[in-house]
């Protein structure tokens, strides 16, 4: 029988990363090293014993490659292997040591040409989307002829995939896999079951709030990473609010760093991308508007004295940027469950002097029906899902579609899979992803009400945040979200309006108050003067803003 089993290192839960060890008939075969601390890894049960017999890189992200460098210096004769284009973006994980002095430890392989490592063992590699070089890694072993078992093994891993096409990078080709039926499919479920806008939507939804920010005077911070940055900057260098606007665009840090690693794999961009940088810059230009620059010292002084838009990395303190005029800037962070990056960049704005922060989305990952799409197409007996919050991947294992057809495991870090190929097994039961509830119809309103197992999950925090929610129809199912602070603190909200209504609990919210201007609190007798409050707050010194103030008042003298 053949011997078929995957060991987690790590799952991407959190920050520790994706590294997994597939063992697949004699052979030991590493996928992703992107471990904080590797060190699981390289200590040897047995001295001098590399933990693979060879490892494949997914692509450059740090999360799947950050552990590779230390695992080639503790076993410099363990092959390493990518595409041609992540051998070339791998060193931007490594900025802190020289070009010059970092070993070129990984071999390029072709893209879609079976390559053999040992006897009855190669992989296939396919372009994955996500990120150039990207690529799903197709891993087949064919036992000898002597073997008991004749047939070959296979093994689809996706790495991070995105089926759409973005500005910069063509999507997986799904036709050339479609009924390749691999017995094993390992997957990632970043956004578990979500489903997201159309991909031209979601970018013209970024472009119309950044366009607004800058009409009201407000610079924007852009925390971003490899990938994501440079989408941004093409998009804001094409979409048509910005083209041929007078508007500087500022590149920090690695996203500059980023932006110079593209310069040199142009050849292998899309096609409409070549296209482009044969007309003008693909990046840095300072004649053609909006002007891209990188950010040098001698303009940090500069930064904000005029509405402008900074692209960073996630991982800095942004307040380098806005510390002279917070209350000019707007702070933009990606929508990524399974980045801690986003949410380090959030932790640093919690003081009162932080500028406004709101989240968009511009996924860079597959959503629930593209990941479920994919599943479908290839039809594999097994399916392992990592890269996503545990919630998020126990929302894709509870599918009805996927439960009844497939094998699904979520491995936690450190667990062993075993992966039985043509034998029956009895599936674990679908974890519980839906609650029962009753629903009461008075009067004037509808209550709906939900078991308190409901507050575990969480999501629930997120749902809670505010205590308001918003439901709409979708078919004939009824759909609530929550209201998060971020939406209601935006300027010129139309919630505002429904806040004026005489029935809302909430007509005597700062929203409401008189003194409530620019998300602060500007009436010396409350004991928040001068602090950030949120619309829905408040106070026992409320005053409506449908009063008129009185003769004399500090605020009639203002005006």
């Amino acid at each position: 029988m053949i011997e078929l089993e995957c060991l987690a290192y790590g799952v991407g839960h959190a920050e520790e990363g994706v590294c997994l060890l597939l063992r697949i008939g004699p052979y030991r075969v590493m996928l992703d090293c992107g471990l904080t601390d590797p060190s699981s890894v390289i200590t040897p049960i047995k001295q001098g014993i590399p933990p693979a017999d060879l490892v494949i890189c997914s692509h450059a992200h740090a999360d799947h490659a950050r552990g590779l460098l230390r695992l080639h210096q503790a076993f410099p004769q363990l092959p390493i292997y990518a595409s041609e284009v992540t051998t070339q973006l791998l060193p931007l994980n490594w900025a802190a040591i020289p070009l010059d002095e970092l070993p070129l430890f990984c071999h390029a392989l072709p893209l879609q040409t079976p390559v053999e490592f040992l006897d009855g063992l190669s992989a296939e590699l396919y372009p994955a989307g996500h990120l150039p070089g990207a690529t799903a890694i197709l891993l087949t072993y064919t036992p000898p002829a002597t073997a008991e078992v004749s047939r070959s093994y296979t093994v689809l891993y996706t790495g991070d995939f995105f089926l759409s096409n973005t500005r910069l990078v063509e999507g997986l080709p799904l036709e050339e896999l479609r009924g390749s039926q691999p017995d094993v499919l390992i997957v990632e479920g970043s956004y578990g079951t979500s489903r997201h806008p159309h991909r031209r939507q979601q970018e013209n939804q970024l472009a119309e709030r950044i366009n607004r920010a800058i009409a009201d005077q407000q610079s924007i911070l852009l925390p971003a990473y490899l990938g994501l940055g440079q989408e941004l900057l093409m998009l804001l260098r094409s979409h048509h609010y910005f083209t041929g606007r007078d508007l500087d665009i500022w590149v920090d840090g690695s996203i500059a760093k980023g932006c110079d690693a593209y310069l040199e794999i142009l050849p292998h961009l899309p096609t409409s991308v070549q296209n482009f940088a044969r007309h003008q810059a693909l990046f840095w230009d300072e004649r053609v508007r909006p002007r891209v620059r990188r950010l040098v010292p001698d303009y940090r002084s500069d930064i904000g004295n005029s509405p402008c838009i900074v692209l960073t990395d996630d991982t800095t303190d942004l307040r380098q940027y806005y510390r002279s005029n917070p209350r000019d800037w707007l702070v933009l962070c990606p929508q990524e469950p399974h980045r801690s990056g986003t949410e380090a960049a959030n932790l640093r704005l919690t003081s009162p002097l932080s500028p406004l922060t709101e989240t968009y989305l511009l996924a860079q990952h597959c959503d629930g029906p593209g990941t479920t799409q994919l599943i479908h197409n290839l039809r594999p007996q097994h399916v392992i899902f990592v890269h996503g919050s545990e919630t998020y991947l126990s929302d894709l294992t509870g599918l009805d579609e996927l439960h009844n057809r497939y094998h699904l495991h979520t491995p936690s870090t450190g667990s062993r899979v075993e992966l039985p190929i043509g034998e029956t097994f009895i599936q674990p039961a679908a974890p519980e992803t839906s609650y029962e509830g009753e629903l009461t119809e008075l009067d004037a309103v509808v209550t709906i009400t939900l078991p308190n197992a409901i507050a575990a999950d969480p999501r629930w925090r997120l749902l809670a945040d505010t205590g308001l929610i918003e439901a709409r129809w979708q078919g004939d199912e009824l759909i609530l979200r929550g209201l998060p602070q971020r939406e209601l603190l935006r300027q010129g909200s139309d919630r505002l309006l429904d806040w004026m209504d005489a029935n809302s609990p909430l007509r005597n919210c700062c929203g409401n108050c008189r003194h409530y201007r620019g998300q602060r609190c500007w009436n010396p007798a409350s004991p928040l003067f001068e602090f950030r409050v949120t619309p829905e707050g408040f106070c026992p010194v409320f005053e409506s803003i449908q009063t008129p103030p009185e003769e004399g008042s500090d605020q009639e003298m203002r005006r």
